[in-house]
């Protein structure tokens, strides 16, 4: 059995050609990185003579001794670029990059490596939940939320971590840090008469068919508006998701599905089918919901986020995310029984486990059902009380008059609610042959509405001073 050398020996080996040959670290480079050097010799013996006179000339050096003059700055962006970036998508790196350019580097990228310490990173996430926040101060406040807290520390962990494992320090100093506790966000869903109300008014404003697919099939926003003709079979009421469309650097691209489960089939009843046989005369494009400014293009993501906020608003609905109706359609499809491996392969989940953790609320629900059910059969009691029973059969007449909106006058910018809180005013004159666009928010429809006519007087002078 071959003998094993000690750690910090170096390594020798034989050769294809018959010769032997010694390796061995001889110090490590700026970022740490081992360097190392190789002698060759026709004999074992030789070959661990030159090996040990190379030893002898390296410095007697340690890759903290060289992590000494690294910053944390410097280490976490080598970390990202090297180890980390090539493996996330688009969407996932921008986030990262976000954290790490924005708040990491910016805040405690100047500390040495070697020193970065426990409390350093403990008074850093205080600052951010206080005062992290760098943009749009003015809608969400000074501080970041405890999900962007807890993101940044996974940032700063990770590449910590690999830092251990390089022996460019001893121990991680984020392993003891304190964070804001974990929060799942509150699904909010809509009820069967806000849904009615929705979908009213979304025919009233040219929205019918895309939300009614989108409650019908819990397809992500990005999927939903990928969509073309070919990928749907209007005799079979099959739909094929293959693609989505996302937001990179301000424009709309097409892109592969977030997850692999993502790319699936989904089969939508015959009444669906014929809405769309309808709504297809009516569209001269190969996308199913097209952009109305583009040619060739799908809808914008984002101008569609908002006109479900006016909608909502206009209907009379809670505010919801776009998100949300995929969310209404999952808690609708297990009330009314669907079976948890067959939701999870419509929406998309990589498995029941997912989709069960997701919507546990409406599983403890159904639990609590099934057990009423057994101790009814268990003591005989001849009708069980269900709270789902006879939801699918009964009839509903919602009395409703959609809004019929109004028109704004040229020139006088237009206004949307973005949340329950904030409303957008923005106005987009051309100036020297170029569109030039300009944002107001505020907490009311009113201030926004002030704010807006203050916004076009400053813009339309700096326009007469132009000319």
């Amino acid at each position: 059995m071959a003998k094993r050398r000690k750690k910090g020996d170096g390594l020798i080996y034989r050769r294809k050609d018959g010769r032997w040959e010694g390796r061995v670290v001889v110090g490590y480079d700026g970022n740490g990185l081992p360097i190392t050097k190789n002698v060759l010799a026709k004999t074992k013996y030789e070959c661990a003579e030159k090996l040990e006179k190379l030893k002898d000339k390296r410095p007697d050096c340690t890759p903290a001794e060289y992590s000494r003059s690294m910053t944390f700055g410097e280490w976490i962006d080598y970390w990202y670029n090297t180890f980390c970036k090539p493996a996330l998508r688009d969407s996932t790196a921008s986030g990262y990059e976000s954290h790490i350019y924005n708040h990491i580097i910016s805040d405690i990228g100047d500390i040495p490596l070697c020193k970065l310490k426990q409390n350093n990173l403990q008074q850093f996430y205080s600052d951010l939940k206080s005062k992290g926040r760098k943009t749009r101060t003015e809608i969400y406040g000074t501080g970041l939320s405890d999900r962007t807290v807890r993101a940044v520390h996974a940032c700063c962990r990770a590449a910590l971590d690999k830092a251990v494992k390089m022996k460019l320090i001893r121990v991680n100093p984020a392993d003891m840090c304190r964070l804001p506790p974990k929060k799942g966000k509150e699904k909010q869903i809509l009820s069967d008469d806000e849904m009615r109300r929705l979908m009213i008014q979304a025919k009233e404003d040219g929205f019918y068919e895309m939300f009614l697919l989108d409650l019908s099939t819990g397809m992500r926003r990005g999927e939903l508006l990928a969509l073309k003709w070919d990928d749907i079979d209007l005799q079979s009421g099959e739909i094929r998701i293959s693609k989505q469309v996302k937001i990179k650097n301000g424009q709309t691209v097409i892109s592969a599905p977030k997850t692999k489960n993502a790319v699936r089939s989904i089969i939508v009843p015959p009444e669906i089918t014929g809405i769309l046989k309808e709504y297809k005369e009516t569209v001269n494009s190969e996308w199913v919901f097209p952009s109305p400014i583009k040619d060739d293009a799908p809808r914008d993501p984002t101008a569609c986020r908002k006109s479900l906020t006016k909608i909502l608003e206009r209907a009379g609905c809670k505010h919801v995310r776009f998100h949300d109706l995929r969310h209404t359609f999952a808690t609708n499809a297990l009330k009314y029984g669907m079976d948890v491996k067959t939701l999870a392969a419509t929406i998309g989940h990589a498995s029941a486990e997912t989709t069960l953790d997701i919507y546990s609320h409406v599983t403890d629900d159904m639990k609590r059902q099934a057990a009423k059910r057994i101790d009814a059969v268990i003591n005989g009691t001849k009708s069980v009380p269900d709270e789902t029973a006879g939801v699918t059969t009964k009839k509903f007449e919602t009395v409703f008059e959609p809004y019929k909106g109004k028109i704004r006058k040229r020139g006088t910018g237009c206004i949307s609610r973005i949340n329950e809180n904030t409303w957008e005013g923005r106005y987009a004159p051309k100036i020297d042959g170029k569109r030039i666009q300009r944002v107001v928010y505020a907490h009311s429809e009113e201030d926004c509405e002030e704010k807006l006519k203050e916004l076009i007087a400053e813009m339309n002078a700096e326009k007469a001073r132009k000319i």
